[in-house]
């Protein structure tokens, strides 16, 4: 049986074709600390210590031929909470917990909140938790999608009702006037930006949930601001994530479409990521 040291010595060098020295080492010890059931501290006082991880072998293959270490152990973390997450999913990154964070703290308690194009539940699930006694409803186009987040809800513990919708077809299954705030993280990378990305994200995520065409990049932000414009309630907030090569042009196309107070806000990267907006009546 390896040692710790031993797995993620191997699993670093299994990956290295595929990513950074640095990247390659976190998911190595991501992975094995996770199925060894261990903290960074446990490692560090006994790196010879026997891994017992029945699935290695696989483990290794699928990690080296690209898939995301969140699919390989099947779930991640987001806002504090474990989230399952597999293909069919996109996997939640630290930006959206950015948006999570800023839309609950301008709400209050009681708000009617709706995430539009859920995926794992991971804003809508968040939402409930963070903001007192909110009525969540979310939707999504896959059933896949809807599935997965349905059990995180119930596993975490989160009311919220889930509805299954197309986001550029009006979200007519919703009633007019209902929603204090509106969050969405759609589809915002262009098509062509593809064969640029990293094969972990490229060759497994779901793209209906990241790519848009090129010559129409803003679609989501169009058909989800127009609908909003029946859902929200006076003066309800649109929060997005952007693009942030399109920063300027979603404020625009938002503020022709009747929008208000319209702010953007910078990522823990610095770039214009989080977009927010009150509705005109």
């Amino acid at each position: 049986m390896p040692t710790r040291r031993e797995v993620i010595d191997r699993i670093r060098r299994a990956i290295a074709p595929l990513y950074e020295p640095r990247e390659a080492e976190q998911i190595a010890r991501r992975f094995t600390f996770e199925r060894c059931g261990i903290t960074l501290t446990q490692y560090v006082v006994a790196p010879e210590a026997q891994a017992d991880i029945p699935d290695l072998e696989e483990s290794v293959r699928q990690l080296a031929a690209g898939r995301p270490v969140q699919y390989v152990l099947a779930h991640t973390e987001f806002c504090g909470m474990t989230f399952e997450v597999g293909e069919g999913v996109l996997i939640p990154r630290p930006e959206t917990e950015e948006l999570v964070a800023a839309a609950a703290a301008r709400a209050v308690a009681g708000a009617a909140a709706l995430d539009v194009g859920t995926g794992s539940g991971c804003i809508a699930v968040s939402l409930a938790r963070l903001i007192p006694d909110a009525r969540v409803t979310a939707v999504d186009l896959s059933p896949q999608a809807l599935a997965v987040a349905r059990r995180n809800a119930v596993r975490l513990g989160a009311e919220v009702r889930f509805v299954q919708a197309d986001a550029l077809a009006g979200l007519h299954e919703l009633p007019d006037a209902a929603f204090d705030l509106i969050v969405s993280n759609p589809p915002y990378v262009p098509q062509s930006d593809r064969a640029a990305m990293h094969v972990n994200v490229r060759d497994y995520e779901p793209p209906e949930a990241l790519f848009v065409p090129d010559d129409d990049p803003l679609r989501f932000y169009r058909a989800i601001g127009r609908a909003a414009r029946r859902l929200l309630r006076p003066d309800g907030r649109l929060w997005f994530e952007i693009y942030e090569q399109l920063a300027d042009e979603t404020a625009r196309l938002l503020a022709n479409e009747g929008f208000g107070d319209i702010a953007v806000r910078r990522d823990i990267n610095d770039k214009p990521r989080i977009l927010c907006c009150t509705a005109r009546k």
